[in-house]
C-alpha cells in the first residue's frame, strides 16, 4: 500500500438539489476518508461539482439564467447539504475551472498523440427554427423500443433502453416544439477504445482493483470488441471547445472525471503541493474512486484508458456501491419517494441518523440498501442510543454525582487491540456494516457487565471498587467512540469532551484520574413524530386524469445495457452450510 491516498467520489451532477440516493456514496467515502486519516494514512478527499452539458444549458434557460449563474447557486447548495452531513472534503470544486479545461486538453492531445483520435461524420438532428443540431436532451419523442411518449433522445426512462436520438419517432425540438427536424451530417471526434483493450483487460485484473462482481461485468464488456466513444459535441454548447475548433465541445463525460484530476491540482496549489505527488505515474499513491453501479463504464474502461494514454497514474481501486430504495422501492418522484436531502434536513432530522444507518448497512458489495423509517428509528434507539450511548451516559452520569473524576480502571485495555486491527481492516475493505457488529458486541459485553457489577449499588459500601468499575465503563465507551468516530464523528465528539481526553487510534491506556465535564445527550432519540415528518414528502400528488404509463414490449436483449446493468443488485456468495427444510420440496 502506498504511503498516501487520494480518494474521491462520484462529481455530482450541477443540474438539481442533492437526494438521498447521492448521501449513500457520499457518506461511505467519508467514513472510509475519517477512518484512513484515523489510522495515520495521509489521505485527501477531492470531489467538484460537474457543471457542463445540455442538461445544464436547459436548466439554466428554464431559470433565465446564464448557465454560469446556475451551476454557481447549485454548488452553493450542495456545499451547505455536504456541510449539514458532515461530508469533509478536504476540497470540494467545480469542472468549470481553467484547470479542468487544462487537463481536459492535455488529455486529448495525448490521445491524438497516441493515434487514438478519429474525425467521421455523424448524422444528427437538426432543428431549423433554433440553428442548432439538437443533442439527446434537446430532442424528445417516442421510444423506438416500447413506444412511451415524451422520451429524451438517449434513453428510456420506461424500458431503459438506450438509443441515438435519430432513432427517436415523431421527435419535436425540446426547445420550440418544432417537429420538421431535418436530419444532418456533421464532423465528430471519437476515441477508438479499443485501442487500449489489451492494456485495460490487465488492468481491471489488478489486485484489489475491482470487486468480484463488478469484474465480471467487466469481463464480459471486454469480451467483445469496445466501441468507439463520440467525444465531441457541435456549438451551442455550454463547456469547453476542443482545440483547434471553433464551433466543437468536448461531450461532458470527456471532461468530467478529468475533475478528479484538476480539482487536485486546485487543491495542490492552495497548499504548496504538486499534483504529481497524486497523479504523477510513478506517485507513491493509491488513487481510490467510489462511485455508484450506474457509471461503472466510464470508470472502468473510459477514464483508466485517458489516464493510460496520457501517461497520469491510473487508480489502485474502484469501489462501486449498491443504489439506494426507499421503503422497498426505486427512488421516484412519481410513486412519492424521492427524498431530497434538504428534505430530510427541513424536516428537522439528524444527519448522524441517517450517516449511522447507511454505514450500518453498507457492506463491501454492491448489494442496493433499503431506507425503512422504521428501520431507522430502531436502529438508532436500540444500538446508537440505548448500547454505546446509554453505556458512555450510565457510567458518566453516575461519576459526575460522585466527585466527577475517573479514578483507576478496573481492568485493563489490552484485549481491545486486537478487535481495533479487525475493524481498521474493515473500514479498508468498506464492510462498516461488520464495523458496526463488532462495536455493538464490544458495548453489549461492557453493558453486560455494568449491569452485573452494580456499580450504583456498590458506591455506598465499596466506592473505589464501583468508582473503578465505571472508570472502566467509560473507557470501553471511549474505545467505541473512537471506533464509530468515522461514522458518527458528532457522536465521538461529544464522548471525547465529556470524558475529558481526546480519543486517538492505537491508544490502550486507560484515562484514569482525569476530571470530566457535565454529561449530556449524545444523539437525539428519534421520534414517531420525526418519522411522520419525513413521511410526508412520500406521499405523491394525485394524477389529474394522466392516464398511466403504458406497460413495455416484451424486448429481447442478448446484453444488459449499462442502464440496466446499473439498475441491478449483484451480490456474491459463498455456502457455509445447507440442511433440509422439512415438508419442502
Amino acid at each position: 500500500m502506498a504511503s498516501r491516498m487520494l480518494v474521491t467520489h462520484a462529481l455530482p451532477y450541477a443540474n438539481g438539489s442533492l437526494h438521498l440516493g447521492h448521501m449513500v456514496e457520499s457518506v461511505q467515502t467519508d467514513v472510509f476518508v475519517r477512518a484512513m486519516n484515523a489510522m495515520g494514512k495521509e489521505c485527501v478527499f477531492i470531489c467538484a461539482d460537474d457543471t457542463h452539458g445540455t442538461p445544464i444549458e436547459i436548466s439554466a434557460r428554464k431559470a433565465g439564467v446564464a448557465p454560469e449563474d446556475w451551476i454557481t447557486k447549485i454548488h452553493g447548495e450542495h456545499a451547505q447539504d455536504y456541510k449539514a452531513f458532515e461530508i469533509g472534503f478536504d476540497l470540494f470544486y467545480t469542472t468549470h475551472s481553467p484547470e479542468n479545461e487544462h487537463h481536459a486538453r492535455r488529455i486529448y492531445e495525448a490521445l491524438r498523440a497516441d493515434g487514438a483520435i478519429e474525425k467521421r461524420d455523424v448524422l444528427q438532428m437538426y432543428c431549423g427554427v433554433d440553428e442548432r443540431f439538437l443533442p439527446d436532451r434537446y430532442i424528445r419523442g417516442e421510444c423506438p423500443v416500447c413506444g412511451t411518449k415524451d422520451q429524451y433522445g438517449d434513453s428510456c426512462e420506461n424500458c431503459g433502453s438506450t438509443y441515438e436520438p435519430t432513432d427517436l419517432k415523431n421527435p419535436r425540438c425540446a426547445i420550440c416544439g418544432n417537429t420538421d427536424l431535418e436530419r444532418r451530417s456533421s464532423p465528430h471526434y471519437f476515441v477508438k477504445l479499443s485501442k487500449y483493450q489489451d492494456w485495460l483487460r490487465g488492468w481491471t485484473r489488478g489486485e484489489g482493483r475491482l470487486q468480484p462482481e463488478i469484474l465480471n461485468f467487466v469481463d464480459k464488456w471486454l469480451a467483445e470488441p469496445l466501441r468507439d466513444w463520440d467525444i465531441s459535441r457541435d456549438a451551442p454548447y455550454f463547456g469547453f471547445r476542443i482545440p483547434g475548433e471553433q464551433a466543437k465541445y468536448f461531450y461532458v463525460w470527456f471532461e468530467a472525471p478529468v475533475g478528479y484530476l484538476s480539482s487536485t491540482d486546485k487543491w495542490c496549489q492552495d497548499h504548496g503541493r504538486r499534483v504529481e505527488e497524486f497523479w504523477g505515474s510513478d506517485a507513491d499513491c493509491d488513487i481510490v474512486h467510489f462511485i455508484g453501479k450506474d457509471i461503472v463504464y466510464f470508470h472502468t474502461l473510459f477514464w483508466p484508458a485517458m489516464l493510460h494514454a496520457s501517461r497520469w497514474k491510473e487508480p489502485a481501486r474502484v469501489h462501486v456501491h449498491g443504489m439506494l430504495t426507499v421503503e422497498g422501492v426505486k427512488m421516484s418522484k412519481a410513486r412519492g419517494t424521492f427524498l431530497n436531502v434538504r428534505d430530510y434536513l427541513d424536516a428537522g432530522l439528524d444527519p448522524q441518523w441517517l450517516r449511522y444507518f447507511y454505514a450500518a448497512n453498507l457492506g463491501p458489495t454492491t448489494s442496493d440498501i433499503d431506507l425503512s423509517l422504521q428501520e431507522l428509528k430502531n436502529r438508532v434507539n436500540g444500538e446508537l442510543l440505548a448500547n454505546v450511548g446509554n453505556l458512555a451516559n450510565r457510567a458518566l452520569s453516575l461519576i459526575w454525582k460522585n466527585g466527577g473524576r475517573l479514578t483507576r480502571s478496573a481492568d485493563a485495555l489490552e484485549k481491545a487491540r486486537a478487535i481495533e486491527r479487525e475493524i481498521g481492516a474493515l473500514y479498508e475493505r468498506c464492510d462498516t456494516r461488520a464495523v458496526v457488529q463488532k462495536v455493538l458486541e464490544f458495548s453489549s459485553a461492557a453493558n453486560q457487565r455494568l449491569q452485573a457489577q452494580k456499580p450504583w449499588e456498590r458506591l455506598k459500601n465499596d466506592r473505589e471498587g464501583a468508582l473503578a468499575e465505571l472508570t472502566l465503563a467509560v473507557n470501553v465507551a471511549r474505545l467505541c467512540a473512537r471506533w464509530l468516530a468515522p461514522i458518527v464523528p458528532r457522536f465521538a465528539k461529544g464522548v471525547e469532551e465529556q470524558s475529558g481526553a481526546e480519543l486517538r487510534w492505537g491508544e490502550f491506556t486507560p484515562l484514569e484520574n482525569v476530571a470530566i465535564r457535565e454529561p449530556g445527550p449524545l444523539v437525539r432519540k428519534v421520534e414517531d413524530a420525526d418519522i411522520q415528518k419525513l413521511s410526508a414528502h412520500f406521499v405523491a400528488p394525485p394524477s389529474a386524469g394522466v392516464p398511466p404509463s403504458p406497460p413495455p414490449k416484451a424486448v429481447v436483449t442478448p446484453e444488459l445495457s449499462i442502464e440496466q446493468f446499473g439498475q441491478m443488485d449483484l451480490r456474491a456468495g459463498k455456502v457455509l452450510a445447507a440442511e433440509r427444510v422439512p415438508k419442502k420440496d
